[in-house]
């Protein structure tokens, strides 16, 4: 069954504007139909259409059920925008897909791209929910200067890694540092790599230096390793 996003579900009592126009206009949803939806905070409603407006169809709540996201630990993603911003609408979707919890835009020194569009990006983690028939959405922080995100993370008790690509730093493998069943933040740097003043900042702010794998890999493709491998070696290990 298709999948509806609709995060005060419980105090409106209507699908979203956009939800209502695909509920309504495109699957011909009607009065009595059944659906399902989902609240963005870990909670799944069966409901039945009780009024068929394509502004806000209005839905009766049958059944409230708890779906809680499948991984334990938390996990955080600190990435630099792509230059092209495909390539980060594409890594959003994914990191949906597999899960995550908090997705932080980072501004780097080296950094292509300035800002990123967090409205569209939540559009995109909003499909992906959906459609991985998750029930929990990831916040996507605004694109955050680095020496913020340096100064809110250190005192996160969360494993830090950051992935590097200078093969001159000492840099263990992520699935060898990991400890699985911890929180873990992995903070991944643009096309040009962090600054060394970054890196330095990064390991006093007890972040280790870490990499993928023997491959050399794009921006997006080493979040998303990052990510799986910190799913893989927890289910492994469950």
């Amino acid at each position: 069954m298709i999948r509806f996003y609709a995060p005060d579900i419980l105090t409106t009592g209507l699908l979203p504007q956009g939800e209502s126009g695909h509920a309504i206009r495109v699957l011909r949803k009607r009065v009595g139909d059944a659906i399902e939806v989902v609240d963005g905070a870990g909670h799944l409603y069966r409901c039945t259409i009780i009024g068929d407006s394509a502004k806000g169809a209005a839905v009766e709540v049958n059944e409230t059920v708890e779906l809680p996201k499948v991984w334990a630990p938390r996990i955080t993603l600190a990435v630099a925008p792509t230059k092209h911003n495909d390539r980060m609408e594409w890594l959003v979707e994914k990191l949906v897909e597999i899960g995550i919890d908090r997705i932080v835009p980072l501004r780097c020194r080296h950094s292509e791209r300035k800002e990123m569009n967090r409205e569209r990006m939540e559009k995109i983690a909003v499909s992906a929910m959906k459609q991985s028939l998750k029930a929990v959405l990831p916040v996507i922080d605004d694109t955050t200067p680095f020496g913020q995100f340096m100064k809110e993370i250190a005192a996160d008790t969360a494993q830090k890694f950051v992935g590097y690509c200078d093969a001159d730093m000492p840099r263990c493998l992520l699935a060898k540092a990991y400890t699985p069943g911890a929180d873990a933040v992995i903070m991944i740097g643009p096309e040009g790599d962090f600054a060394p003043e970054e890196i330095a900042d990064a390991r006093a702010a007890g972040f280790v230096p870490v990499t993928m794998g023997d491959n050399r890999l794009r921006t997006e493709t080493a979040a998303l390793v990052g990510v799986d491998t910190i799913h893989i070696l927890n289910q492994a290990n469950s």
